[in-house]
């Protein structure tokens, strides 16, 4: 799946540096090969890249729909998923709705629930590391200090 995804739509990105949306981010346009939008309706800006008031607003139709939003939200974000012709709807860690995979899955949206994009990439790609992100560093010892 992530291999045949081009672009991402983070829905519910945020600039706070402590959110997972804002670390997972950072790590898909540093680290990875995908056009990466931000979509909020209450920023202008994340990471220097223009931020989107809803999935509809996008330029393009995303490919996968990464989801940092409520339990309570989940159904309409799968409308607007379905309504732009995305085709995988990608829900966060933590984040589970059994009937909203089953109306994505009826419609024909490939679904996955409580994984990270990041971690998921990163474990393909050679960057997991203990900490969450590559080091650089092959080593058996432990630095001191």
């Amino acid at each position: 799946m992530l291999r045949r995804t081009r672009s991402i739509a983070i829905v519910g990105a945020s600039a706070n540096a402590s959110r997972a949306s804002y670390f997972v981010a950072t790590y898909l346009l540093s680290s990875s090969p995908y056009d990466v939008y931000f979509v909020n309706p209450r920023a202008t800006e994340i990471l220097g890249r223009p931020v989107y008031p809803s999935l509809e607003a996008l330029p393009v139709v995303p490919d996968l729909v990464d989801v940092f939003r409520r339990h309570d939200d989940l159904p309409t974000v799968l409308d607007e998923t379905l309504a732009v012709g995305a085709r995988t709807l990608w829900l966060q860690l933590g984040s589970w709705h059994e009937e909203v995979a089953r109306r994505a899955e009826a419609a024909g949206l490939e679904v996955v629930m409580d994984r990270c994009v990041k971690i998921e990439h990163a474990r393909f790609h050679g960057g997991l590391h203990l900490a969450g992100f590559n080091t650089g560093v092959i080593s058996s010892r432990r630095a001191l200090g």
